[in-house]
């Protein structure tokens, strides 16, 4: 029995009403139980920190960190219990209680994870604790040094804030939605809207901060080299937990500039998209064009009609002169005036970028909640890289696709390469994807309606939407980005017992030949596999 008098209570109910031996025998029991075990000299933080799901404040606090509807309904396969960690005792304890006892952990910084697997199973029969970094939330800026130490569980709007409230002239390049946790970003490579002048989030991490399948916690220095290559950019959740990381901060202008064009099929939407694909990764390093393509309704009549629209996002290192210049002698097709343009500071941009109102507070990066970018939609993520050149043909064809669906709820978001992501190696980071590729493009569907019929429909739209681009994207092997993870590519068997050669499938995709290397990573570091999910690394053993 436990022996500290909150853990006896979350397990009265259930011996009073049986008091058998069997009852003890449960795993979540066994787990808490070992819990008190281990923490026997600070059981008083950890119990209050365990939700069960008999406890009142179970669902909100599972509920609190889901980014994705589609992940929160009466079928989804939920945890056994959520442990909310404090210090790194807690932590220590939960890993070594989960192997213990046999349950997978689920570790979950900011919820953003596109198959849920941060707080979900999508495989039957998994017993599982989700072990939630949402204290774990401290960010320390040192402008002297031009670094910051980030905890897991802050989100990027909280590290974007936390900087500038340091300095005007520093920075970190990020991704666009503040609400998404540093853990599984940073595990994941992390690009961004400065990617094409400092590379990825990763590609700036300079230490780490983990705990391993045994329990140890290790920096850089401790964990070796090849610890500390895998964790940035080879998945979150499978070498072990991230506790903080130690980033370099990047210089940016008192003033960047910032545009947003949309372009119509009646405003020449198809030639401008396909010849921003063939510019955009060619310009300088200091401007980002990314473009976005959507069915939206038509405002050129009177009658309510749609249209396909191409909306073109831009971040430019200087002022609004510079990028008038440069977009008029290398772009001049996108048409761009001054009055397209706005000056402001980095911290002003990322919250542009977030699509909050103008002129809304720097203050509301802070808020780990509130996002425009996906809203409370329910949605699924797929991801391509393309190497050459799509026909005007081909794209026509992707508006016809578009066309299928109701404005705005499907989209395909291409980001260009370029720049400082052709210049770093492909092996430098688990993360290969780098000279070769033209851009990415991030597939998304998005719906609000409730049931499996239009779960179905929209999964199915942007499973063809995939299968249509298929002779225009890369290809042996066909890549995808680890961060927009992705299921139908291929997925782990039932309690994570998937060959190496099984999962090749999909890691090959994300890691290409980066892959082989992840896997002997993970056999030294982790051989029994205690860090597993359907998309983890597995140990060459299994």
């Amino acid at each position: 029995m436990p022996r500290h008098p909150f853990l006896l209570l979350l397990l009265l109910p259930l011996l009073c009403s049986h008091n058998t031996a069997a009852d003890d025998d449960q795993p979540h029991n066994r787990f808490l139980q070992c819990l008190d075990s281990e923490n026997s000299a600070a059981a008083d933080s950890i119990s209050k920190l365990i939700y069960t799901d008999t406890n009142p404040s179970y669902s909100s606090v599972l509920q609190f960190s889901i980014r994705n509807p589609r992940f929160n309904t009466s079928t989804t396969l939920k945890p056994l219990l959520i442990v909310t960690p404090r210090n790194i005792s807690h932590i220590q304890a939960t890993i070594k209680c989960s192997a213990k006892h046999g349950l997978q952990l689920r570790v979950r910084s900011g919820g953003h994870d596109y198959e849920g697997l941060s707080y979900a199973s999508l495989l039957p029969n998994v017993q599982f604790i989700v072990l939630d970094m949402i204290n774990f939330q401290d960010v320390a800026v040192d402008v002297a040094s031009k670094t910051a130490w980030v905890q897991a569980g802050a989100t990027l709007g909280q590290l974007y804030y936390a900087i500038a409230q340091k300095s005007s002239t520093l920075a970190f390049p990020a991704g666009v939605c503040p609400t998404v946790g540093a853990g599984g970003y940073f595990s994941g490579g992390g690009y961004g809207t400065m990617q094409r002048k400092h590379g990825l989030a990763a590609d700036n991490v300079v230490d780490a901060v983990f705990i391993d399948a045994k329990g140890r916690t290790l920096g850089r220095s401790s964990m070796g080299e090849d610890m500390f290559w895998a964790v940035r950019g080879g998945g979150g959740n499978t070498f072990g937990v991230a506790v903080a990381w130690k980033v370099k901060l990047v210089a940016v202008p008192e003033k960047v500039t910032v545009f947003r064009v949309r372009r119509t099929l009646e405003q020449n939407a198809t030639k401008i998209v396909h010849r921003w694909q063939t510019v955009a990764n060619e310009l300088p390093q200091d401007i980002i064009i990314m473009a976005t393509i959507q069915k939206v309704n038509s405002t050129s009549t009177a009658q309510l009609t749609t249209t396909i629209q191409a909306t073109f996002n831009a971040l430019f290192l200087g002022g609004a002169e510079g990028v008038l210049k440069l977009i008029g002698d290398k772009f001049p097709e996108l048409g761009l005036v001054k009055e397209d343009c706005t000056e402001m500071s980095w911290i002003e941009s990322t919250v542009h970028f977030a699509r909050f109102p103008a002129n809304t507070p720097p203050a509301i990066l802070l808020n780990r909640t509130i996002t425009l970018l996906t809203g409370s939609a329910k949605y699924k993520g797929k991801s391509d890289y393309v190497q050459k050149p799509i026909s005007e043909t081909v794209w026509e064809g992707v508006w016809k696709k578009l066309d299928e669906l109701g404005p705005l709820a499907g989209a395909l978001v291409m980001i260009p390469y370029g720049g400082k992501m052709a210049e770093i190696p492909a092996s430098s980071l688990p993360f290969p994807h780098r000279a070769g590729n033209l851009f990415l493009i991030q597939y998304d569907v998005f719906w609000n309606e409730d049931g499996a019929e239009a779960e179905e429909r929209h999964v199915d739209w942007i499973r063809e939407m995939y299968s249509y681009m298929t002779p225009y994207v890369s290809q042996n092997p066909r890549g995808a980005y680890m961060n927009y993870r992705d299921l139908d590519i291929g997925m782990n068997a039932v309690e994570g017992k998937t060959s190496y050669r099984e999962a090749r499938v999909w890691g090959v995709k994300y890691f290409k030949s980066n892959f082989d290397r992840l896997v002997r990573v993970k056999t030294a570091v982790d051989p029994e596999n205690v860090f597993r999910n359907e998309q983890s690394i597995p140990p060459f053993s299994l």
